[in-house]
């Protein structure tokens, strides 16, 4: 039986999966850029995004956003610093403790957020018009239990970081 003669999954090489999984990531998230784009929020990269996320609706200090997104405090600092200038975030006060500063979405922040959060449900609509309702439940539930219990990390930008 020659190579071109084999079933396509006996043919897959390991390296493809990740990289299948990434292009799928990307895809997303590039889509997601250039609408939030459209939407008023050029400036926004996928960095940011996770920094928005780390730092939430609570607020969290540079160190606690961070350890949150696996870098390192000086580099969160300067992540908080672009937002700030952006106008996504603000520094404020900790009423509970004087010596904090805490950052905190400003509405801006909370808009691209909110925006981002219907953006993906369009993008997954999408995605289940391309590969019907069964297909995507299907590939999602095998994600889920190939990922396990702490999928929705903040980290990746630490762990894609060269330290």
């Amino acid at each position: 039986m020659s190579n071109d003669e084999w079933p396509v999954a006996s043919r897959a090489y390991g390296f493809e999966l990740p990289m299948l999984l990434f292009a799928g990531f990307r895809s997303i998230i590039d889509e997601l850029h250039a609408e939030l784009a459209r939407r008023g929020h050029p400036d926004l990269r996928p960095a940011h995004g996770f920094a928005l996320q780390a730092i939430g609706h609570g607020g969290a200090t540079a160190t606690e956003t961070g350890r949150r997104l696996g870098i390192s405090k000086q580099a969160a600092g300067k992540t908080i610093e672009r937002l700030e200038e952006l106008g996504y975030v603000h520094r404020a006060g900790d009423e509970t403790d004087r010596r904090r500063k805490l950052i905190r979405l400003t509405p801006r922040g909370v808009a691209a957020l909110t925006m981002s959060a219907m953006i993906f449900n369009d993008i997954r609509s999408r995605w289940e018009g391309a590969l019907g309702p069964d297909q995507l439940a299907a590939l999602e539930a095998d994600l889920r239990a190939m990922s396990g219990a702490d999928t929705f990390r903040l980290d990746v930008p630490g762990w894609f970081g060269t330290q």
